[in-house]
């Protein structure tokens, strides 16, 4: 329980203690019924309020993509900017949310959140780049945990307030006046009012400091803040209508023509306003989209992004993932094929015929693309899990020693991925080591959060190796594990 609920809680005593509100008991009066009854809202709505502003998710992380190609091209955008703003030290990573809308933000010091649908939404490199060189200003400025910290501080204020309020209320209602009620409705209401234009005009200086931040990295790295500036004129487009009317200190950003008047002043003066994408750069990125619009959406939606009459790379690109994965087997092969002949280094072309292949049935063909895909992308941690997928369907020993070699070594960047440990229990189970592959099938369970299943298979491998061994203290921990605490990864 948080501080702050902790204190609420006590705020409730209190105010039963005065008579206003007793569980199982009727009230003195209609009136002190009614006056309670808007106290417990008020406290009710101010904790509501409190516990929901210091998350920028707006509904929060939903789906996750994974993909090789995609993290590694966002990497490649995020690690100039990262080195810039002082953070390439911290190992942040951008998670990729499967949500067509346009969005990024921070939920920790550590991750950078991403929607697919803001990767489909820019037409260039930069205007992604300019984007995560915003939330990395966010992180900079260590603003999650300053609004926090202003959180706690308006929460004790606020409810300290709301306490005067509570015992003027419930002393105008016993004495019967109704001065002294009106004031302890005043006094009530006017926290959540106060506090909320306060913490949103705190959250407006920090998009404003970010939006700074922002600029000031890409020009450190020689890019260009144009992206960025077309990017939030577009949402700003957009978002004026519904914007037209409201109270500008009630909003969490600053108002859309404001905030895209001051970055345009401000990106305008860069020196590097007028500097491009490099063209290798733009390829990737334009193969990027093609492969979010050919796994996520529908072949018909692919045909018209991506007509016949469009012979470039990244629109074959889609068709053929698109084809595969719609059940055309034969058209998809000749396509992928097609992509590998024009680029024979490009290892998630053979990582695409490798997967078609593999989930096509075919799991022995589908090892040499794969076995390419990684000798070309030796730090593809997701293409040797699925290769290693591959050597396990087989059904060979000698192949589930090669599978487990390139798990081992996909743990070291994968250890929170629970794919890598169901193949790990796989590649046991066929070496006939029952006692790691429950482990490894434990482990799974856990990341996927499964904490019954994986106690239950925890507490049997724990019988199958000697007390005190590494992998008995792993089980051990596994079953030791509660819920709210984090899941622990194998190292």
């Amino acid at each position: 329980m948080t501080p702050e609920h902790d204190l609420f809680r006590r705020v409730m005593r209190w105010i039963r203690g005065c008579g206003g509100v007793s569980r199982g008991e009727p009230a003195s009066t209609s009136l002190d019924s009614t006056l309670a009854t808007r106290v417990l809202a008020l406290l009710l709505a101010f904790a509501m309020m409190v516990g929901s502003l210091p998350a920028r998710a707006q509904n929060g992380p939903g789906p996750l993509i994974r993909d090789a190609e995609i993290e590694q091209l966002l990497r490649d955008y995020t690690q100039p900017v990262l080195r810039a703003a002082g953070l390439a030290k911290q190992n942040i990573r951008v998670v990729i949310i499967n949500d067509r809308t346009f969005n990024a933000f921070v939920a920790d010091g550590r991750r950078i959140f991403i929607n697919a649908g803001a990767l489909m939404d820019a037409k260039t490199p930069n205007e992604i780049i300019g984007v995560l060189a915003h939330e990395s200003g966010h992180i900079a400025g260590g603003h999650l945990a300053k609004m926090r910290q202003q959180i706690e501080n308006a929460s004790t204020a606020a409810l300290l307030t709301m306490l005067l309020g509570a015992g003027a209320l419930i002393a105008g209602a016993s004495s019967g006046s109704t001065g002294g009620a009106n004031i302890g409705v005043a006094a009530l209401s006017a926290p959540q009012s106060i506090i909320m234009r306060s913490l949103l005009s705190y959250q407006r200086a920090h998009e404003e400091a970010a939006d700074r931040a922002a600029v000031k990295y890409l020009a450190a790295t020689g890019q260009s803040p144009k992206g960025m500036y077309d990017t939030f004129k577009r949402l700003a487009d957009q978002t004026m209508y519904q914007t037209q009317g409201a109270d500008p200190y009630m909003q969490s950003h600053p108002m859309p023509a404001q905030r895209v008047a001051s970055l345009e002043e401000l990106a305008k003066s860069s020196p590097t306003w007028d500097k491009k994408d490099p063209a290798s750069l733009q390829a990737r990125h334009d193969l990027m989209r093609a492969k979010i619009s050919g796994f996520l959406e529908r072949p018909e939606t692919v045909a018209r992004r991506y007509p016949p009459s469009d012979t470039s790379l990244a629109a074959r690109y889609a068709r053929a993932i698109a084809s595969y994965r719609f059940a055309n087997p034969k058209a998809a092969a000749a396509q992928i094929d097609g992509l590998i002949a024009e680029q024979p280094g490009n290892p998630y072309f053979h990582e695409l015929k490798g997967q078609a292949l593999l989930e096509g049935g075919r799991p022995a063909e589908a090892v040499e693309p794969l076995r390419r895909a990684v000798r070309l992308a030796p730090n593809g941690a997701l293409i040797q899990i699925m290769l290693a997928q591959a050597l396990i369907a087989t059904n060979g020993t000698k192949q589930a020693d090669e599978a487990l070699s390139l798990l081992r070594s996909a743990m070291s960047r994968e250890s929170e991925t629970p794919e890598l440990y169901t193949q790990l229990a796989m590649a046991y189970s066929r070496k006939g080591d029952m006692a790691q592959a429950d482990l490894a099938s434990a482990q799974a369970a856990s990341m996927r959060g499964d904490t019954i299943t994986a106690r239950q298979l925890a507490a049997r491998a724990k019988t199958q190796f000697p007390v005190g061994s590494p992998s008995w203290v792993k089980a051990d921990d596994i079953f030791s594990f509660r819920p709210g605490e984090a899941p622990r990864p194998s190292n």
